[in-house]
Order: structure tokens, then sequence, then C-alpha cells
């Protein structure tokens, strides 16, 4: 079954040449000459894929994609703008309203197919993902018509795609949502005054983000960010508000996230209170390892990273660790770090 491709563009001779390339690949095609016939064709015929142009009368690009996020049949259908005007202020509006791709103004046909077959492809993954996700969610929900439910919403959002080091909301941010973490690791930080940073959580593939800032409608209470190349979904608010209240079980089973979360914060805190240097350090490490769900022995961070964990000064994990590795606990190469020796580790004296 050929894939469906709709076209929103009000230059003709620009429209025309776009489906007759799309349709000698084998597209079915749908266009329209203006933003609002646009929307109504996406949702009267939901398209694999829409290409848009930016600058239309009537109805922009920006008030087309507007429209199809608000629409659930629709918010999930990869969407590229069509741009003679390659700012990167426009791009970056576009991006962040939650387009997929964008193409400048003239582009060829290799490259008009290409990124449309990259976005269809991104999508399939995505799904594939989702997938995986819900697989692992079935002990969350006992009753079916929950997980379906779920299911729904998920399928519904776009995942989004964070380059390393890239900042995924900030202290202090309205809390718009609940991060689904699909691939990737991402940590959390609070500043403290003087400016250092204490990591307060590390996540990777199946765990949530911002848990606290839905569950007690405040803002997020850490800066996350990302540790290497990492997929979320961000499933939002008043959706999770309304199948925490209609599933009980959901409710609390989020809660207890929630509850092992500050669990562990506080933890954290007492150790950092009580524990000596390498006690401290014992423990970060220990807690990372648990946390790699890849592999239980070896796990690679910055030691920037692990100072604003363990809380101390980056030369002091320097020391810690040369001295943990002259002591066989540990075995180092670069930010790579493997346990040789956990009951040790476990058995930190303070």
């Amino acid at each position: 079954m050929s894939k469906k491709a709709l076209i929103i563009e009000d230059n003709n001779d620009i429209r025309e040449n776009i489906i007759e390339i799309l349709e000698l690949a084998g597209y079915t095609v749908f266009a329209a000459n203006n933003g609002k016939a646009g929307v109504e064709l996406a949702t009267s015929n939901l398209p694999d894929i829409i290409l848009c142009d930016i600058m239309m009368p009537e109805l922009d690009g920006y008030g087309v994609l507007y429209l199809l996020n608000k629409k659930p049949e629709t918010a999930a259908i990869p969407f590229i703008f069509l741009t003679a005007k390659a700012e990167r202020v426009d791009l970056r509006k576009g991006m962040e309203m939650g387009a997929d791709d964008y193409l400048t103004k003239p582009f060829d046909d290799i490259e008009l197919l290409s990124a449309i077959e990259s976005r269809l492809k991104k999508k399939e993954i995505q799904q594939n993902f989702y997938s995986k996700s819900l697989d692992r969610l079935n002990s969350l929900i006992s009753k079916s018509d929950g997980l379906a439910e779920l299911k729904r919403i998920i399928n519904e959002r776009k995942s989004r795609q964070f380059k390393k080091n890239q900042v995924i909301y900030y202290e202090g941010d309205k809390g718009n949502g609940l991060y689904l973490v699909l691939t990737g690791k991402i940590k959390t930080i609070k500043l403290a005054e003087d400016g250092r940073e204490l990591m307060t959580g590390m996540y990777s593939a199946d765990d949530y983000l911002g848990i606290n800032a839905v569950l007690l409608n405040e803002s997020y209470t850490d800066t996350a960010t990302t540790l290497e190349d990492s997929l979320l979904c961000l499933i939002p608010k008043d959706q999770v508000e309304q199948l925490l209240n209609l599933y009980p079980e959901v409710s609390r089973e989020f809660i207890k996230l929630l509850s092992n979360d500050i669990r562990e914060k506080e933890e954290q805190l007492l150790q950092m209170a009580y524990h000596s240097v390498r006690k401290r350090m014992a423990e970060a490490i220990v807690r990372l390892s648990r946390q790699n769900k890849d592999n239980n022995e070896s796990f690679k961070i910055a030691r920037e990273d692990l100072a604003a964990m363990a809380g101390m000064a980056t030369e002091t994990v320097s020391r810690t660790l040369s001295d943990f590795k002259d002591e066989g606990l540990i075995e180092k190469k670069g930010s790579i770090i493997t346990i040789l020796d956990p009951t040790r580790l476990n058995k930190m004296k303070n």
C-alpha cells in the first residue's frame, strides 16, 4: 500500500513539481494551495507525511502546524516545512512548535525524497520504541482498558530528538507534561548559590521525567540535561491527569515512582551530610552501576557529572578514583568506569 503525502503550497509551479516527483516515486498525493484547505485535507485523509510552505496567505505554515498539533488524529503526522527563507529564527520557531524537518527552496528531487523517507523511517522507529516501552509498562496497569488508553495517548505524541548536552527543561519552568525516555541518558541537577551543580538524578530508557511537577501541579524542581543523544516523548499534563483520574491503579504506581524518587534524594542528602569522601564516591559509583540497564559493571560518566552527583570538587573525584583504581576496586579508561569489587565498594567504611 502506497504512502500518502499532503502538499500545502501556494506557488502553483512548486506544488505541481512536488506532486509529479512524489507520484513518480509511488506516493499517493493530496495537495492544497492554502493553509486552511491543507488543514481540512489533513483531517479528512490522514496522510503519512505533510509538506507545508511557511509563507502563505490566510493561514501560514505556523498556523497549520498549530492547528494540526491540537487534533489527536493529526498531531503525530511527520511535518516538514518548505521555506524560501533560511533565517535561523524562522527555522527555530518551526522546530520549537513541533516541526520534524525543513527544506529550503530551491531543492532537487533527491533532497525532497530523502527528507521524506528519513522522516517516515524515524516514525517507524519511534513506533517500535513505543511498542517496547508499552510492553514494559504492562506491570503498571491492571486493567486492559487502562493500557489501551495509555497506548492511545503515547501513540498520538511525537518523539523528540535531543542532542548531547541539550537542556530539556530548566528548574522553575512550568511543568507541561511527563517525559518518557525512549533512548539515551538524562541527568537532573540543581544549582547551589555559589554556582556549583548538585546532580539529583540519572535517567535512561523507560524512565519518567517530571513526575513531581505533574502530580504536585508545580514547576520543575531541577534542570534536565542530556548526557548523550536521546529520544524522548512528552505526554501532555492534561492527558496524564485524565489517565490518573480515570485509572486509580495507574495513579498508585506513579505515586510509588515519586515516593522512590524522594527517598533516593533524601538518602543522597544524608550521605553528603554525614559520609566521608571515599564512602560518598563508592555509593555514587554503586548507584550509577545499578541505574545502568545495559551493563551492570561498566558505565560512562564525565568527571564533572560524578562530582555533581557525589557533592565534591572535580579534583577530589580524580584523586579518589585514582585511589580506588590502585586498590583494585575499579578500572578506569577515560570516562568509562568498570567495577571490579562491588562487595568492597558496598561495604566502604565511613
